[in-house]
C-alpha cells in the first residue's frame, strides 16, 4: 500500500531506547506505517504519496504537554501581557495604557505579573494602580494563578473591606493597620471572578484557536488540559470545524462530581481528538504566592505554613471527592506543591488503593509535585503514583525559593533525578500560561537547571540534572503512559498514530546551555503538516 507521506533522509529518535535510529518514515491512514533506511522506506513511494527530504534533521514523537490551562493560554496570547514589567513603574504603566484602550467598563485580567523579577520584589497593591484606573475594574492574576491584584474600584465592586473574612483556603492581604491591599490569594480570588462578566462565543473560539496555533507552532501534538466543560465544548467545535490540530487529555474540576446537574466525564476511544480524562483537584496553592503548604514555616512569613486548598475543606472532605471519583471510574489528578499537600494526597491514594481488595490501573497523579519530603519520594514508586511535573517552574523559581523554605526543604525540590532514581514515572509539561508553552525550554530546564537571573551556571541543585533522553521521554513516551495512550502515541512505531515533531537541530548533539534555541521546523498530527 503507497503511503500519504513518505520522512526521509532524516536522524530519527522513535523515542524508545534505540542506539541507531531509522532514516526514514513512510504514513498512511493517519498511523505509522513503517520506519527503516530511506531506502527501505523508498518502496512505499506511490504516485501520490508526499515526500519530505528530512535533509539530516532530527525527528522525534510529537511532544505531548502534560499539564496546560489551554483556553487561558490562548486567551493570554490575546491580552495584556505584565509578564515582562520590569519593575512596579512599568506594571503600572501597562495597566494604565490597557486602561485607555479598552471601551468604558470592560475588566482588565489575566496578566501573569511576577514581582520576584522587580528590583525591590515587594507585592503590588492597589495604590499603585488606582491612579491610573480610576473608573478601570482591574484584576490581574501572579504568574502562578493564586494571587491577583485588585484595584480600590473592584474591591468596592466585591464589597472586600477591612472587615470581610478571609474564606476557607484562601487569604485578603491586609496592610499594617488591617486594611485590604487589594492582593486576594487562592480561595479568596473567587470573591472578584464571580463579578467578571463570561467572555463572549466568539472570543473563546478566537482564544482557543490562537492556543491551537501556538501549541502547533512549539511542536506539540497532544496536550493534558485542566479545564472547564465550556472548553471541552469549545474543543468538540474546533474540531467539527476542522481547526483542531493538537490532541486533547481533559480533567475537568473534581468538585463537579457534587453537581447533580453536571455531566460525568467519559473517557473516549483513545484515538479521539478530544478526551475528558478525569477530573483535577488542589490540595494547595504556590510557593510563589507563599500558599503552597508546608510542615515547616515559610522563611520570610514565619506565621505561615501556606494554605490548603478550599476542598479541603471541612477536614476529609478530599479524601471524599477522591473516592467518589475512583468509585466513578475516572482518572484523578491532583496539584500539590508543598511538601504536607503531597503527604497528604498521597496519603489519600495510599488509602484508596489499600481498601480497594484488587489492584487496579489506577495511575493516580499529582500535578506539579515540587516540594517534596524525603519519605515521600518512593511513595511515587510503591503506589504508582505519576510525577506530573513542569521544569521550567524550577529555573524561575531558583532565583528566589532560598528566601521560601531554605537549603535543608531544597534538596528534594524538582527532584527529578530522585524520582527516576527510585523508579517513579515522572512526566513533563509547561502549565501554561502560568510558564511558556515550549517544551525545549522544559527539555532546558531539566537538563541544565540553570535559573533564568543566570546565577547558577552549574545548575540550581545539580544533583536533580537529568539527561536530554530523559527528559524528551518524560515528554513523549511518559506523557503518553499518564493519559492511557501508551498504545498510540508517544513513540513512533507501526500501528501509533502519526503525530512527528521535526526540529532545526538535534538536543543530543546540542551544546546542552543551547537547547533553548533549538527551532520547531514542522509538527506533524496524525500524518497532516500542521505546522
Amino acid at each position: 500500500m503507497p503511503a500519504d507521506l513518505i520522512l526521509t533522509n532524516g536522524d530519527i529518535w522513535i523515542g524508545d531506547d534505540n542506539a541507531v535510529g531509522p532514516q526514514a518514515v513512510a504514513i498512511a491512514g493517519g498511523k505509522i506505517v513503517s520506519l527503516g533506511t530511506s531506502d527501505e522506506i523508498a518502496s512505499y513511494r506511490g504516485p501520490n504519496t508526499q515526500v519530505i527530504d528530512l535533509k539530516g534533521a532530527f525527528a522525534m514523537p510529537g511532544f505531548i504537554d502534560n499539564h496546560t490551562h489551554f483556553v487561558e493560554g490562548g486567551f493570554s496570547l490575546l491580552g495584556i501581557s505584565l509578564r515582562e514589567a520590569k519593575d512596579e513603574a512599568e506594571f503600572a504603566r501597562l495597566i494604565g495604557d490597557k486602561a485607555r484602550e479598552i471601551p468604558k467598563g470592560a475588566w482588565i485580567t489575566g496578566g501573569n505579573w511576577d514581582h520576584e523579577s522587580w528590583p525591590m520584589q515587594r507585592l503590588p497593591t492597589r495604590q499603585l494602580i488606582d491612579p491610573v484606573t480610576p473608573q478601570t475594574p482591574v484584576f490581574v492574576d501572579r504568574l502562578d494563578g493564586h494571587m491577583a491584584l485588585a484595584n480600590t474600584f473592584v474591591l468596592k465592586l466585591a464589597k472586600i473591606t477591612r472587615d470581610t473574612a478571609d474564606p476557607p483556603g484562601g487569604q485578603i492581604v491586609r496592610d499594617g493597620k488591617g486594611e485590604p491591599t487589594g492582593l486576594l490569594r487562592d480561595a479568596a480570588m473567587d470573591l472578584v471572578t464571580r463579578l467578571i462578566p463570561e467572555p463572549s462565543h466568539s472570543e473563546r473560539v478566537q482564544a482557543g484557536l490562537a492556543a491551537v496555533k501556538e501549541a502547533a507552532r512549539l511542536g506539540i501534538t497532544s496536550v493534558n488540559a485542566m479545564c472547564s466543560r465550556d472548553d471541552v465544548a469549545l474543543f468538540h467545535e474546533l474540531l467539527k470545524d476542522g481547526n483542531l490540530t493538537v490532541r486533547i487529555y481533559a480533567f475537568t474540576p473534581l468538585p463537579e462530581l457534587d453537581d447533580p446537574k453536571a455531566e460525568r466525564p467519559a473517557r473516549g476511544a483513545v484515538g479521539d481528538f478530544v478526551r475528558v480524562g478525569g477530573v483535577k483537584g488542589f490540595m494547595d496553592g504556590s510557593l510563589g504566592s507563599t500558599t503552597a503548604w508546608f510542615y515547616e514555616p515559610y522563611l520570610d512569613e514565619p506565621r505561615s505554613t501556606g494554605l490548603p486548598a478550599a476542598m479541603w475543606f471541612p477536614v476529609g472532605n478530599m479524601k471524599r471527592l477522591v473516592q467518589k471519583a475512583d468509585q466513578a471510574g475516572l482518572h484523578i489528578a491532583v496539584h500539590a506543591i508543598g511538601d504536607r499537600a503531597n503527604q497528604e494526597i498521597l496519603d489519600i491514594y495510599d488509602s484508596i488503593e489499600k481498601s480497594a481488595g484488587t489492584r487496579k490501573d489506577w495511575r493516580f497523579r499529582i500535578e506539579h509535585a515540587q516540594h517534596l519530603a524525603p519519605q515521600s519520594i518512593e511513595r511515587f514508586q510503591k503506589l504508582g503514583v505519576i510525577a506530573s511535573m513542569q521544569p521550567y517552574h524550577l529555573i524561575d523559581d531558583g532565583r528566589w525559593a532560598a528566601k521560601r523554605i531554605g537549603p535543608e526543604r531544597l534538596k528534594t525540590t524538582y527532584a527529578f533525578r530522585s524520582l527516576l532514581e527510585k523508579g517513579a514515572t515522572l512526566t513533563f509539561g509547561s502549565d501554561w500560561p502560568v510558564a511558556p508553552l515550549n517544551p525545549l525550554l522544559g527539555v532546558y530546564a531539566a537538563v541544565t537547571r540553570r535559573t533564568l537571573d543566570g546565577k547558577h551556571p552549574d545548575g540550581w541543585i545539580p544533583e536533580q540534572k537529568i539527561s536530554v533522553e530523559q527528559a524528551l521521554a518524560c515528554y513523549t513516551k511518559s506523557n503518553a503512559y499518564a493519559m492511557f495512550a501508551q498504545d498510540t502515541v508517544g513513540v513512533l512505531r507501526p500501528g501509533h498514530l502519526a503525530d512527528v515533531t521535526i526540529l532545526s537541530d538535534s538536543p543530543f548533539k546540542t551544546d546542552p546551555a543551547n537547547i533553548k534555541d533549538i527551532r520547531v521546523v514542522r509538527t506533524i498530527t496524525g500524518g497532516r503538516v500542521v505546522y
